[in-house]
């Protein structure tokens, strides 16, 4: 039994790893369920008895996927810029050009826009935790800089800094850094 078990696990892994792959490289619409299985070295009836339709499939690979991406990230020091703004580097190099993918599918598809607002709330969370004890006790402008410490850590600016800009890995750190350093120290 526990070979079968096995051998199951490593299909749906298979399964998952191929959907991945592919909802991060084409449009929502353009990814069929049969490319899917061909990639994973299944069949089409495979992916159907595991995840039932595309939609449920999309969710189980954002279910599977987000605990990698965030025990990366959760590793970040809090309190410590550098420390946080370098594992959330790491984690844009690792996974920034797919979650920016899937962010340009968002407006016309709710199973890839449940998503990414569940990404937006676990950033926010992440920014509090890593960087509010940094903002100190006074709530009147607390909100307001807890806010444009979302902004400058977002992926947005991550992708225009090396994507758009070029800028090198440890130029990118620097300046995102400096501009986290600059709103954390107005307090």
């Amino acid at each position: 039994m526990t070979v079968r078990a096995e051998a199951s696990a490593a299909t749906e892994r298979r399964i998952l790893e191929a959907a991945r792959g592919l909802f991060g490289e084409l449009p929502y619409d353009r990814v069929s369920l049969g490319a899917v299985a061909a990639q994973a070295g299944v069949t089409v009836q495979t992916v159907l008895r595991r995840f039932a339709a595309k939609e449920q499939l999309f969710a189980a690979v954002a279910e599977w996927a987000s605990p990698q991406i965030r025990n990366e990230r959760d590793a970040a020091p809090v309190g410590d810029v550098a420390g946080a703004v370098h594992a959330l580097v790491d984690d844009y190099e690792r996974w920034g050009d797919h979650v920016a993918h899937l962010l340009a599918e968002e407006q016309r598809t709710a199973a890839v826009r449940a998503v990414t607002d569940q990404g937006r709330r676990y950033h926010r969370a992440w920014v509090e935790r890593c960087f509010g004890p940094l903002l100190g006790d006074a709530p009147s402008d607390r909100d307001q800089r807890l806010t444009q410490l979302v902004a400058v850590t977002d992926l947005s600016v991550w992708k225009l800094l090396r994507r758009d800009l070029g800028l090198a890995r440890d130029q990118t750190e620097a300046a995102v850094q400096d501009l986290v350093r600059r709103i954390v120290a107005e307090g």
